[in-house]
């Protein structure tokens, strides 16, 4: 999970990082480097970096941020987003509040809880529905923000209500239909130009019971479909690009020609066309190039405008998208 907000006054790394500590009492860090923050393992440094280790401090720093009219990005656990090689202007809040609970056929986890935690805690608890969760990299607040899905199955299928941190500073509960959760899409991706944008703390599921076994052997057939034909051991940001259903990106860029395609340090998967990988120490720019040229062989071999769901964080202003190619 990413979310912007545009920086409206002079950024004061040292002297507000003094200020967050002493009103919040979190310790930041400056020029902090964000490539092990991302499962791509690329990016460079945040001007500001504060971890939220709770959802009183996730809170706390947004609202600071807010205040003040500081550029902030959420990170969750940095899949699906590409930071740029210049790193991120502003405050970079890591959200790290991973409470978690099941109240009867309902599990409640903050915006920081990793999918896979909610998929294996749920079927301790013998609930069913969230095993796909297993097979998502992020965290419960960027799978609401996305709409997050993999095996048949997405969050809106089991969300009951997600709280949200309001432009206001208030926060709402809101259902499936009023996120206006879509095909990998919610309407917290398209936040207004104006203002700040909506913040994901926690969401609850509802879920249905089941044998703890039958749970098990379906988060059993998820793992080994995963080892099978994705290349989990490699840095990667997971799916690069939508399905432009019915069609699968991943055949598409196979039938383009194009597994085995590098730019510098990076390259498209042989075991998935879908997955971009950093296997030599690439850098953003490679991966971007790389993301470019797929898109555009794509369209001109089969005619397909592939959309992309990874998001590009921070400084790109100086980057070339012909260089090195």
């Amino acid at each position: 999970m990413s979310q912007v907000s545009e920086r409206r006054t002079p950024f004061d790394a040292l002297s507000i990082g003094t200020d967050i500590q002493r009103r919040i009492g979190v310790k930041t860090s400056r020029d902090e480097p964000l490539a092990r923050f991302t499962t791509v393992r690329l990016g460079g440094p945040a001007d500001l970096f504060a971890v939220a280790h709770n959802g009183f401090e996730l809170r706390k720093l947004v609202q600071f941020a807010r205040s003040r009219g500081l550029a902030h990005t959420v990170l969750g656990r940095g899949s699906n987003v590409l930071i740029a090689d210049a790193g991120i202007r502003g405050l970079v809040i890591q959200d790290r509040a991973e409470g978690i609970e099941v109240v009867g056929q309902s599990l409640i986890a903050e915006a920081g809880v990793p999918m896979a935690r909610v998929a294996t805690v749920s079927q301790g608890a013998g609930l069913s529905g969230l095993e796909f969760g297993l097979a998502i990299p992020g965290t419960v607040g960027g799978a609401v923000w996305a709409n997050a899905g993999a095996h048949e199955s997405n969050t809106a299928a089991v969300l009951e209500t997600a709280r949200l941190l309001a432009a206001d500073g208030s926060e709402q509960q809101l259902t499936p239909a009023e996120l206006e959760l879509g095909y990998r899409d919610s309407r917290l991706k398209h936040a207004q130009p104006e203002g700040p944008p909506e913040i994901v703390l926690a969401a609850v599921f509802h879920l249905e019971p089941a044998s703890t076994d039958e749970i098990k052997a379906r988060l059993e057939a998820i793992k080994h479909w995963r080892q099978e034909h994705q290349p989990l051991g490699t840095p990667s940001a997971g799916s690069w690009f939508r399905n432009p259903l019915p069609q699968s990106a991943g055949a598409l860029i196979e039938a383009a020609g194009l597994k085995g395609l590098r730019i510098g340090g990076a390259a498209v998967s042989e075991k998935h066309a879908n997955f971009l990988v950093n296997d030599r120490k690439g850098t953003a720019s490679d991966m971007r190039r790389l993301a470019d040229r797929v898109w555009a062989e794509v369209g001109r071999r089969a005619g397909i405008e592939l959309e992309q769901e990874v998001v590009y964080l921070g400084d790109w202003g100086d980057w070339d998208s012909e260089a090195a190619q």
